[in-house]
Order: structure tokens, then C-alpha cells, then sequence
């Protein structure tokens, strides 16, 4: 019998834990790689932990996918994925060798999503973004490189374009970063930071009881709010809104809004607004055979009628479920429903804590230095894989289980 192949697209919060997932029920079930492999794709060798890039701090935001993969017997191809043929049941994928064709015998497609850029003039050569690591340390540099510039107007000022969790969280660490670099250049002028929407209203997917302390925080760290305004260009020296007001800043940080991985594309489903597929309680692609799919990419109803939001929260917990799916539909086994009864968010405001919600209303239960300790757990704790490269505590990790919410602190 030939040896079967779960082939898994992403090395995300979803792609990771959809691998351990499989590799945990093939060794459940005892079948070795004699009988069934998992293979990962990756562009990279790292698994990033994406919802940290806001942070001043790059250290330890990426971990080596082989310290996660080889002890459990997962192999790791690195690519980039440039199609998918559900028909073929292939994948196509551009690595160091050339193109490719990679068949499978089930696919979990868990490629994530991306900052949305539009074609706006000066995005691509003057905008920053804290979408990938990559984007995260060049923003960085260019934050460093600061210090050394000839003294001009809008030198320490930060433009942030969009006013959801992202961009709150970005704008929120930028005053202290600022106030470093400026003990660097004492003949500077002062920082400032502005925070853009086009939407009238702050933090729109944080909900009316939210937004009132999001606002207190925001003006206590001397953040500007602009709502209701659209940004018509980029340049090296700042941004022109549409009004024709011009805001000079030597940094432009884009935050406006996330879409699926195009790819998405490549399968002959309706997707929604955010460009997702939908897929069943058991992550299988509705209507399209023998593909799963996880994480950002997908639209689960997690919580009926409440779908998945793009975040780690739903994204590991779907992976853990597809990977395990994944291995016992190849077998012919029983599937697992995914449901998440519960609903959080905790939000980093910098200096001034934290806030944490709950439901989908996001009813605020904590706030500020007790926000902050829990935040803390979950981007340093809970959102990591073991690291002590034990193939038993990666695949404990793996089990399709539902954790319980972050405990506040």
C-alpha cells in the first residue's frame, strides 16, 4: 500500500498545530511513516509569534519549526505555495529547487492572512507595517535609525492608519518607544503620535462598553485620534489625508484592516467578506473533498451563530481539531466537532495596561495593571508550543481539546 500524506500549508498559529495535531493521532493510532506522513509548508523556517510584532522587543517572537517538528517526526519542506488544484489534489509550491507539483491525500490549508495594502500612492516605498516579522524589524530599524537623522519636522512623529486592535495596540507602545530615541537626539523636537481610522468610531470591533476606557488610555499616553479621515498618499515626509490636510511624520505604520490568503481563491467555494472559505464543525471545506482548512483562513462557527475571528484564540484550537481530522478521515475514523463556548479579548494599551472582555459583546471584566499581567501570560505563555523538544510534550500540547479562558490575574 502506498504511504498516504497529509500535506499542511502554513507554519502559523493553525499550520503548526494542525501538523502536531495529525502526527499526534497517526501515533495514537500506531501508524508510523511507513504508513502515513505529514509534511508542513512553510516560506520559512520559523514559526512566528505574529500577535507580538507590536511589541518594542523582536526577541524570541520566532521559533525554529524543526525544534517543533523533528521530535515528533514531522517532515518540513520550505516554499512558498503558489496554487492549489483540488481536482489533482496537488499543490504548487516555489522553493530553493524551482517549482513544484506536491501531491496529497488530505490537505489542511492554513496559510493565514495579510494586511490588507491598497494601491495607494507611496504605501508600498514609505509605509511600515507590523503584519510579519520581517515588517516588524524593519520597522524597527527604521525607528532606530531615528537618532541619526538631520533634525526636521515630523522626525519622531508616528502616523498609525487604522484604528482596530492592531493599530491601538502599535500606537499604544509608540510614545515610550519614541521617548527612548529621543533621549538619543536631545536637540530633536518633541514626539507625537496620531492614530487614523475611516471609521467615526475607535476600536470598532471592541463594542460600546470597551471603547469608553480604549479612549482614556489613548489620551493619557497623548496619542491623537483622527476618525472619520482617509489617507489619499504616502511620502517620505508624511501623509496627505483626502481633504488635502497634510501630517508631516517620518513614520507611517498601516493597520487597515486583514484578508484571507488569496489562495483561498484556488478552491471553488463562495467565500465571505474577508475573503475566507467556509468550512464544517469538523474543518472540512464545504463541498470540496478530502481539504480542511484553519485558522484565518476559514470561517467556522465556532459558537453558533458567532463565527471564528482571525486571531491565535480560534486559530490553534482549529488546528489542533483539523490535524486530528485530518489523520482520522484519512483512516476512515470518526471526526471531532469544534465548538469554543466562550470569547475573549485582551488588549495591550501600552503604559497603561490592558483591557480584557468577555462574550461577544466584550463586557469589560478587567482593566489596566490586572489586564496587563494577564496579557502578559498569554503572549509569553500560553500562545507558545513546549520548548523542551520533547515529542510527549508537543503532542500532550497537540490534543484536540478546548483550553479554558486566560484566567485574569
Amino acid at each position: 500500500m502506498p504511504v498516504q500524506r497529509i500535506l499542511v500549508l502554513g507554519g502559523g498559529f493553525a499550520g503548526l498545530w494542525s501538523a502536531l495535531g495529525a502526527a499526534r493521532q497517526f501515533r495514537e493510532l500506531g501508524s508510523g511513516p511507513e504508513t502515513a506522513r505529514v509534511i508542513l509548508v512553510n516560506r520559512d523556517g520559523f514559526h512566528a509569534i505574529r500577535v507580538r510584532n507590536y511589541e518594542p522587543d523582536l526577541e524570541g517572537l520566532r521559533v525554529p519549526l524543526d525544534e517543533l517538528l523533528q521530535p515528533v517526526g514531522v517532515e518540513r519542506i520550505e516554499a512558498a505555495v503558489t496554487g492549489i488544484d483540488p481536482a489533482a489534489h496537488t499543490v504548487a509550491l516555489t522553493g530553493a529547487g524551482g517549482p513544484e507539483q506536491l501531491a496529497y491525500d488530505r490537505l489542511v490549508f492554513a496559510l493565514g492572512s495579510q494586511v490588507v495594502k491598497p494601491p495607494l500612492p507611496g504605501l508600498a516605498a514609505y509605509g511600515f507595517d507590523v503584519d510579519t516579522y520581517g515588517g516588524a524589524e524593519r520597522l524597527d530599524r527604521h525607528l532606530r535609525s531615528l537618532p541619526q537623522r538631520p533634525d526636521a519636522v515630523g522626525l519622531f512623529t508616528v502616523v498609525v492608519v487604522g484604528a482596530g486592535l492592531t493599530g491601538i495596540e502599535a500606537a499604544a507602545e509608540m510614545p515610550a518607544r519614541l521617548q527612548a530615541l529621543l533621549q538619543q537626539s536631545p536637540a530633536a523636537g518633541p514626539a507625537r503620535v496620531l492614530l487614523l481610522d475611516h471609521s467615526p468610531v475607535l476600536g470598532s470591533d471592541m463594542g460600546e462598553d470597551a471603547r469608553p476606557p480604549i479612549a482614556r488610555a489613548l489620551a493619557a499616553l497623548e496619542i491623537e485620534t483622527r476618525l472619520g479621515v482617509e489617507v489619499a498618499a504616502i511620502d517620505a515626509d508624511g501623509v496627505v489625508l483626502a481633504d488635502g490636510e497634510r501630517i508631516a511624520a517620518a513614520t507611517v505604520v498601516w493597520c487597515a484592516g486583514m484578508r484571507a490568503n488569496p489562495l483561498t481563491a484556488c478552491l471553488p467555494v463562495d467565500r465571505d467578506g474577508f475573503g475566507r472559505v467556509p468550512v464544517d464543525a469538523f474543518l472540512r471545506v464545504e463541498g470540496v473533498e478530502h481539504v480542511f482548512a484553519a485558522g484565518d483562513v476559514a470561517r467556522l462557527l465556532v459558537d453558533p451563530p458567532h463565527a471564528s475571528v482571525p486571531s491565535c484564540q480560534h486559530a490553534r484550537p482549529m488546528g489542533r481539531f483539523a490535524g486530528h481530522n485530518a489523520a482520522c478521515d484519512l483512516l476512515g475514523l470518526p471526526l471531532l466537532p469544534l465548538r469554543i463556548p466562550w470569547y475573549v479579548t485582551v488588549l495591550d494599551l501600552g503604559s497603561q495596561g490592558a483591557l480584557y472582555t468577555e462574550g461577544w459583546d466584550r463586557q469589560v471584566v478587567a482593566s489596566g495593571e490586572e489586564a496587563k499581567r494577564t496579557k502578559m501570560v498569554i503572549n509569553r505563555q500560553r500562545i507558545y508550543p513546549p520548548r523542551s523538544a520533547s515529542a510527549d510534550d508537543l503532542l500532550a500540547a497537540a490534543a484536540p481539546e478546548i483550553q479554558q479562558p486566560p484566567p485574569r490575574r
